[in-house]
């Protein structure tokens, strides 16, 4: 049985929204949620009269906000202080996710999901064994679902009048990598829920991956706090992972693996050859084809018992190879990329390439 995980994340950067549903002073600090609260951490010249206007739209809710956070002069209030403010007192309205990168077999509700496409509320998006998807939210961040993977979107909504993301996903499976708020705008919410359950805050990377076996979740950028179903806690700094096993025990915080010392690639028969030495601490490897160097345009993804890789691309033009190292509890670790040209390929009328006998896909510039 899996067990809940909780985190919150922190970034250190300041946040200058600017998004269609308006904006936010500068330096003002969306941190996120805490239960059925959204947190604001107080800056300089606050006061509960002006929050209250910003965030539930009527400043007569400030003795609420008092009362709840027993805070003893509302004009004055301590610069740093996390302040709680309901979830129920904030108006939303409704919004939507845009897919901007979709490859191979994806669906949304059982249904073919294309590039543009808007997925709502209530939604649910999968992918198959090689299946891609990436979607953006209303604030920029960006979802990509790797293959064999499936989540829904049990809640997507907006702040009225500030536009901070009020969202919270189910995966039944496989993986998400999430960019939250890449433009440093903060969110209101930003909940994944499989075995783990993630709240994101400003301009956070993270990546988690659930299996029966338990689950993983690495912090790229920002800060997490994390609680296992077993009672442990702890707290994810940049450039950290955990996993939790099946149990719900907590296995350790660690580092994540160093991004793979990459080197120099050469042609093969069936593609491009790379070999490069071992990262120490690592099981096997992630290897990812993608169109762009961050990896949210993903074409394919295989894994390697040893650092000697192949890999190709879907066609002509300039594609990136992404490699991570993947520690024996699953955490993956940071990713090395390279820049390599694409062949031609032979393709059917339906538009899909054609494979040789022997797997490969047939090459225009080998005929």
């Amino acid at each position: 049985m899996n067990f809940p995980v909780f985190f919150v994340l922190r970034s250190a950067a300041a946040s200058l929204l600017a998004v269609a549903f308006g904006s936010l002073p500068a330096l003002a600090q969306p941190s996120g949620a805490v239960g059925d609260d959204f947190i604001y951490r107080i800056v300089k010249d606050d006061t509960l009269i002006e929050l209250a206007q910003r965030y539930t739209e009527a400043p007569g809710n400030w003795s609420v906000l008092q009362n709840l956070n027993a805070v003893a002069e509302p004009t004055l209030l301590p610069i740093g202080l996390e302040l709680r403010i309901p979830f129920s007192l904030i108006p939303v309205v409704p919004t939507q996710a845009t897919v901007s990168h979709v490859a191979g077999q994806t669906a949304v509700n059982g249904q073919p999901l294309g590039k543009g496409q808007a997925v709502a509320e209530g939604d649910t998006v999968s992918t198959g064994p090689a299946g891609y998807v990436t979607m953006a939210l209303s604030d920029g961040s960006t979802l990509t679902v790797p293959a064999s993977s499936s989540m829904r979107f049990d809640r997507l909504r907006a702040f009225r009048g500030t536009g901070l993301i009020d969202t919270i996903f189910t995966m039944r499976e496989g993986s998400l990598e999430s960019r939250v708020a890449p433009q440093d705008t903060g969110v209101g919410r930003f909940e994944i829920r499989t075995p783990v359950s993630i709240t994101g805050v400003r301009g956070t990377r993270l990546r988690v991956h659930a299996q029966a076996q338990g689950s993983q979740s690495e912090v790229l950028e920002g800060a997490a706090h994390l609680a296992s179903g077993a009672g442990q806690m702890a707290r994810l700094r940049p450039g950290q992972g955990a996993a939790i096993d099946a149990g719900g025990k907590m296995l350790g915080v660690r580092p994540l693996l160093p991004a793979p010392d990459l080197g120099n690639m050469t042609r093969g028969g069936a593609g491009w050859v790379l070999s490069f030495p071992p990262v120490p601490g690592a099981a096997e490897y992630l290897v990812r084809v993608a169109s762009d160097e961050a990896g949210t345009e993903l074409h394919s993804s295989r894994r390697f018992a040893t650092p000697d890789i192949t890999f190709g691309a879907p066609g002509a033009g300039t594609y990136y190879v992404l490699v991570r190292a993947i520690d024996a509890d699953g955490v993956m670790g940071r990713d090395a990329s390279l820049a390599f040209q694409g062949h031609t390929l032979l393709r059917s009328s339906d538009g899909m390439p054609i494979a040789t006998a022997h797997g490969p896909h047939v090459r225009l510039t080998e005929y």
